[in-house]
């Protein structure tokens, strides 16, 4: 069948998971063996094997994990895509299959294979003596990495399993274009598809039990968010528990506390579950929590010694980003003494709607359970010069403090490029620089990094205490 951009799949396919492709013969003994080719379990093989270890990397699916195939690349491509008018439906997905095909040489078997990396294709699973078989071989090794990464959560709602839903895993997958469509979950895939979907002409209805979007934002920014969806004739029905699900080829109907919703198709955005159940975790001691992720120490230790794991399948936030930092102190504690850790760093996040919600830090619950006062710091992206002048007056930036002094403990961004701005908050955060540094520093006007600067001053000012005030006052008339 031939579809938008099957050429690309096709390019795709052959470079992240060969049909011709022929795993090596398996080494006496490895330094390390990686289970899982997505971001984390990549970047652990790649920069092991360029320090000269001896490194097997196990991949059951497509190199790239979701981030290349059904996550980051494939949602980041359509929404850059839609953001004209006039897109059609068969651009968009011809688009991003263009756009993974691109992307797609960077994480295939024939790079990782040149750069000293033995590639297994196949499913993993620890046999009794805490070796790792794959296809028809046996594989041993010093340390071992498990970032297998996770998959769509289907919950436990009536009917929801059976009714032949989209996840992410096959969203993309999509020949023709649903004239409507139910989603289920309200965060960022939800709204990120949501946006793409209307955008593109499909009638939304977007379900969340939660009384507004993205509500692991503030609620200030799910506002936003909810107004910007609206504005594109999302039809939102949030603070409702759906009750049941039913369908199947010819439609599918959702049932909420107030109504009854048909769609032609159903997307699940619910959450996600570890990929951890194929490996026989509880075999080698490994112990997982709440839907099957690994538990790890700030080290990435799992309960065997021997054992690591990062990436999407730990419990914790799921970031591509994330996943890359995590690498690097898989790489320094799998192969010489473990004394990275995962604690010093604060990692920022993004939904890529219009416009964007990105955050850094402690969120006001975890401020509220840690007894944390602060003091609260706003711009309004209207009072940015560089917004006004493109017309996108939507958003405010805001940044709270520990109560009295400049430490960051987090920060807020809604507006346009909210995510590269979140960049220069991380960097402050990252390197223990407080609020009142950015003060020091000279933005290009007009930008919307202009917000920051802004932010400094509005600390700045608070240091002139009445004191300091008088002092100054008595300094310039003993001047005059």
């Amino acid at each position: 069948m031939s579809y938008p951009g099957k050429e690309f799949d096709e390019i795709t396919q052959q470079l992240v998971f060969p049909s011709d492709y022929k795993n090596p013969r398996a080494k006496k003994r490895y330094h390390l063996a990686v289970v899982g080719a997505g971001p984390a379990g990549l970047i652990t093989a790649i920069s092991a094997a360029g320090l000269g270890a001896k490194v097997a990397l196990i991949e059951s699916r497509s190199m790239g994990g979701d981030c290349l195939n059904v996550g980051c690349i494939p949602s980041k491509s359509l929404l850059e895509y839609t953001k004209a008018q006039n897109r059609s439906f068969d651009g968009a997905f011809a688009w991003l299959r263009e756009v993974r095909s691109n992307i797609s040489i960077h994480d295939s078997v024939e790079r990782y294979s040149a750069a000293g990396v033995d590639v297994f294709l196949g499913s993993a699973r620890f046999n009794a003596d805490g070796g790792l078989e794959v296809s028809d071989q046996s594989l041993e090794a010093r340390r071992i990495a498990i970032c297998v990464g996770s998959t769509s959560f289907i919950p436990p709602i009536k009917g929801l399993s059976s009714c032949g839903a989209l996840s992410n895993e096959t969203v993309f997958d999509l020949k023709e274009q649903p004239d409507s469509i139910s989603i289920l979950g309200a965060g960022p895939i939800g709204c990120e598809l949501a946006t793409v979907f209307a955008r593109l002409g499909t009638q939304v209805h977007l379900f969340d039990i939660a009384g507004h979007a993205l509500p692991n934002e503030i609620s200030e920014a799910g506002q936003v968010i909810e107004d910007s969806l609206s504005k594109l004739g999302v039809q939102l029905h949030l603070g409702q528990e759906i009750r049941e699900v039913s369908g199947g080829v010819n439609g599918k109907k959702v049932i909420v506390d107030s109504m009854e919703v048909e769609t032609d198709a159903l997307l699940v955005a619910l959450g996600r579950q570890a990929n951890t159940g194929p490996l026989n975790l509880e075999g080698v001691g490994v112990s997982t929590g709440k839907q099957g992720s690994i538990i790890v120490d700030h080290r990435l230790r799992t309960t065997n010694q021997k054992i690591f794991a990062a990436g999407d399948c730990t419990l914790g936030s799921h970031f591509t980003h994330e996943a890359d930092m995590q690498a690097r102190v898989l790489v320094q504690n799998t192969l010489f003494f473990p004394s990275a850790s995962t604690s010093k760093f604060v990692v920022p996040h993004c939904t890529y709607t219009s416009p964007e919600v990105a955050s850094i830090g402690l969120s006001l619950d975890e401020l509220d359970q840690r007894m944390i006062n602060f003091d609260t710091y706003q711009v309004e992206y209207a009072d940015l010069d560089r917004v006004r002048a493109g017309g996108k007056m939507e958003g405010f930036a805001r940044v709270l403090t520990k109560k009295g002094k400049d430490t960051i403990l987090s920060a807020t961004i809604v507006g346009e490029d909210a995510g590269e701005q979140i960049a220069l908050i991380s960097v402050l955060m990252n390197n223990g620089m407080g609020l009142s540094k950015a003060g020091n520093a000279i933005f290009s006007y007009p930008t919307r990094s202009e917000f920051l600067r802004k932010l400094a001053d509005s600390f700045n000012k608070t240091r002139l205490t009445p004191t300091v005030g008088g002092i100054l006052k008595r300094w310039l008339k003993w001047t005059e």
